[in-house]
């Protein structure tokens, strides 16, 4: 081997050794980096399932589905706790209604608009589409209190899911209301609301309105927190989720 081959060969070993060593070297100062890995999360939870009448899993008909998201009382791990209020109370007592109900419960201690339990509400939606025989076009999200305040941020984060939503006493983020401008929304509220005031909703709507949504307000004169009361128990809500069909 020449001399200068030589050179060359001990020129790249040092700099292979040396360059390295160089390029690890933790300096002060601001820099550029980048992060890519996997991370796996456990998703658990309870819910309700409610199969209207005349569901059958090996016809080819598609079902509207409802989600519905309680309040902060029902929170817990007794799952019988989610039927106390909403449309979860009125399967229960014998009501009949024309698509599939699911019922997450919240555990005790959470909240809705925590990232961990709206990680849950989206996979068990996508379970649950991919289990039963769901039309995706159909899809609809309600809630009251807590619930409502989830609904909000569930649709925020996920404005091309849903058809149609329904918060019932809620509230939510008015700066990122616009993401739902394109997703037809009813609110309903208590006038006299002492647990969420009024302005709570009232300032989504505007929010809402402003970005150009297709947006009705209700607001129950002489009615407190419980304005899911006369929501749920109103025909025109359901039949006004079911008249849409995400485009």
């Amino acid at each position: 081997m020449a001399i200068s081959e030589k050179l060359l060969v001990v020129l790249v070993i040092f700099v292979s050794w040396f360059g390295v060593g160089m390029n690890d070297k933790i300096l002060a100062g601001q820099a550029e980096k980048s992060l890519a890995r996997v991370v796996e999360t456990k998703v658990e939870g309870k819910y309700l399932l409610y199969l209207p009448a005349g569901y059958e899993k090996v016809s080819e008909k598609k079902w509207p589905l409802v989600m519905f998201l309680h309040g902060a009382g029902e929170r817990g791990d007794d799952i019988n706790l989610v039927k106390i209020h909403g449309p979860a109370e009125m399967v229960e007592k014998g009501k009949e209604f024309p698509f599939i109900l699911v019922s997450p419960q919240c555990p005790a201690g959470k909240w809705w608009t925590e990232s961990e339990q709206l990680l849950f509400l989206k996979v068990l939606l996508d379970d649950v589409i991919a289990e039963y025989n769901v039309d995706e076009s159909r899809v609809y999200l309600t809630g009251l209190s807590m619930g409502g305040f989830g609904t909000w941020a569930l649709a925020i984060e996920q404005p091309e899911r849903f058809a149609a939503i329904a918060p019932i006493c809620g509230g939510g983020m008015k700066f990122l209301a616009y993401r739902l401008k394109n997703v037809p929304t009813w609110v309903f509220h208590g006038e006299d609301d002492d647990i969420v005031p009024l302005s709570y909703s009232q300032g989504m709507v505007d929010a809402l309105k402003l970005a150009g949504g297709d947006v009705r307000f209700t607001v129950y004169p002489k009615t407190g927190h419980d304005s899911w009361r006369k929501a749920y128990a109103d025909e025109e809500l359901y039949e006004w989720l079911l008249s849409h069909r995400r485009k």
